[in-house]
C-alpha cells in the first residue's frame, strides 16, 4: 500500500492535472496549435464528460451509496445498472473527458502528455485501491461486475 492510495480526491486531481496543463501552454507557447473547430469539440467533449460524470454520482445517489471515493469499504452495494453497465468508473472517465476538452481548448500539444499521467495515477493510486476494497467487501459478487465490466470503457 502506497502513502498516495485513497488520498487525493479525484476531482483535486483533476483540477491540479488541469492547472499543470494551463502552466505548460503558458511555458511553452510555441507548441501551440491553431485548431479551427477548437471551441466546438472542446465544449462538446466537456459537456460529455460532465453528464458521463452526472450519470455516475444519480446512479449511486438512487442506490443509496457513498460517492466518497476517498472510502470505497463505506460502499453498501455494486451499482451496475445505467452508465454502470458500460464503465465501471464512469465518474473518472467524465473527469479524464473533461481534461481532454481543456486540452483541445489549449491547444497545446505538450498538454496531451499529461493526460496518460492522469490515467495512469487514477489506476495506481485511485482505482486499484478502490477494487481491492470492493472485492474484499462484495467477494464474487464484485469479480463477476470486474469480468463483465470494463475498468475505463
Amino acid at each position: 500500500m502506497s502513502i498516495l492510495e485513497l488520498k487525493i480526491p479525484p476531482l483535486m486531481l483533476v483540477i491540479l492535472f488541469a492547472l499543470a496543463m494551463y502552466a505548460i501552454s503558458l511555458l511553452a507557447p510555441a507548441v501551440t496549435l491553431h485548431i479551427s473547430v477548437r471551441d466546438i469539440v472542446a465544449v462538446t467533449v466537456a459537456l460529455f464528460g460532465a453528464l458521463i460524470v452526472l450519470s455516475g454520482v444519480v446512479a449511486f445517489r438512487s442506490h443509496h451509496t457513498t460517492v466518497n471515493p476517498l472510502v470505497p469499504g463505506d460502499s453498501s452495494t455494486i451499482v451496475q445498472d445505467g452508465i454502470y453497465r458500460l464503465s465501471r468508473n464512469p465518474m473518472y472517465l467524465g473527469f479524464l473527458l473533461i481534461l481532454i476538452a481543456w486540452g483541445v481548448w489549449l491547444s497545446n500539444m505538450i498538454t496531451v502528455l499529461l493526460l496518460p499521467c492522469f490515467v495512469i495515477y487514477m489506476n495506481t493510486y485511485q482505482i486499484k485501491p478502490e477494487e481491492r476494497a470492493l472485492q474484499a467487501k462484495f467477494g464474487k459478487e464484485f469479480e463477476q461486475y470486474m469480468a463483465t465490466v470494463r475498468r475505463w470503457l
